[in-house]
């Protein structure tokens, strides 16, 4: 590809670039879940993000909420937002991150108001919003100016054989035009971290890697462990699909970072990419609806997903790609794969080739076809929660 490939995106107001357009209802905490769903189900063109938490959080599991709450907001596939929250404070607080992105952004506050109220005046605004939005133009934009995310779910022996490797192939080409990368998943690098640590671009970089794995396994892995990982990592549908032990499902994973890129820097779960274009490592859940999340809340626009046994994940705003070199997969399960790399375990294609291929379909994605996940209606939104309420 050129420096200068083009895709149609949206420009948005700090300068990003969004491949979806869409007007958000956010609701501040679990309690305002049926108020946002109400104004969604109003007004059409809108999406509502229900979710599990909010209420009585402290410290850093609070600090995570709000920090994902508003980089959602603040993704630019989002054209604007409505967030409804119970009382206005902790509300405010989202609505004044999200306008900081320059933004379209309206809180309403269920108190002194009750769920009828507000759903009136919050529908209103979404319906004016949703008229906006739907104007709005795409414009040539420099592929090169996505940011992709990348995870792997439901691995098999084809995984680190075919699928991660494609991904890995397409950051080797792409990372040096000026995208930003992402990749996680802490625990499922077990028996792989010295070789994560060794792919940093700096020491202090690899030794700050290896901090954020260590306080995984200290603080999550060993205080709350079975026996073993067994019943967790590698999943059952890992080992169905040939994977024995968590090391050999790291290697395949690690696989996804490609030959040639190092990472720049590790980030905190839904922390913002702050170093400039390159490849990032973001602390998170191997759980794939989880990552997803915390990856969007970052600012990635578009996500690859390699599949062995058949994960069927989505995002509600950012699409996921959806890539799997296992041919049983692709027969039995096909109309959520995006892209069919089994020829690679075939011989009939290269890794490169591979590569090109999953470039090809992140240009159209972004375009504005829809992904499998996307047509299937897989809106999977999971906030990551650290540790019990007050």
């Amino acid at each position: 590809m050129s420096n200068s490939q083009k895709i149609m995106a949206y420009r948005r107001e700090n300068g990003r670039v969004g491949v979806r357009n869409h007007v958000v209802i956010l609701p501040l905490d679990d309690i305002s879940n049926a108020a946002c769903e109400a104004v969604a189900n109003n007004i059409k063109g809108t999406l509502a993000l229900p979710h599990a938490y909010g209420r009585l959080q402290f410290g850093a599991d609070l600090d995570l909420h709000f920090r994902t709450m508003i980089g959602t907001g603040a993704n630019p596939n989002v054209a604007a937002c409505v967030v409804i929250g119970i009382e206005p404070g902790w509300t405010q607080k989202v609505v004044d991150g999200i306008a900081a992105t320059g933004k379209p952004v309206t809180g309403f506050s269920i108190e002194q108001n009750g769920d009828i109220a507000t759903i009136a005046k919050a529908s209103r605004q979404a319906k004016d919003y949703v008229h906006w939005a739907t104007a709005l133009l795409r414009e040539p934009c420099d592929l090169s100016e996505l940011w992709i995310a990348a995870k792997c779910g439901e691995s098999d022996t084809t995984t680190g054989l075919a699928s991660c490797p494609t991904v890995g192939n397409m950051y080797d080409k792409l990372i040096p035009k000026g995208i930003y990368g992402c990749f996680g998943e802490t625990s499922e690098l077990t028996g792989a971290e010295h070789l994560c640590q060794a792919r940093a671009a700096t020491p202090e970089v690899g030794e700050k890697f290896t901090r954020t794995f260590m306080a995984y396994q200290n603080e999550v892995i060993e205080p709350h462990k079975t026996s073993d990982l067994s019943d967790s990592q590698p999943t059952k549908g890992n080992i169905e699909g040939g994977l024995t032990t968590i090391e050999e499902k790291a290697l395949g994973n690690l696989e996804k970072i490609g030959k040639k890129v190092s990472y720049i820097d590790v980030l905190e779960p839904a922390e913002a990419p702050a170093k400039g274009p390159g490849l990032y490592f973001m602390d998170t859940s191997s759980a794939a609806a989880e990552c997803c999340t915390l990856q969007a809340a970052a600012g990635y626009v578009v996500h690859i997903f390699p599949t062995g046994q058949g994960n069927i994940i989505g995002n509600p705003i950012m699409p996921v790609i959806k890539l799997t070199g296992n041919p049983r997969t692709v027969r039995t399960m096909s109309e959520h794969v995006d892209l069919d790399v089994s020829a690679i375990v075939r011989r009939e294609w290269t890794i490169d080739d591979a590569g090109d291929a999953l470039i090809d379909l992140i240009a159209a994605t972004a375009n504005g076809r829809f992904t499998a996940a996307e047509a299937l209606g897989h809106r999977e939104f999971v906030m990551t929660k650290l540790y019990r309420s007050a």
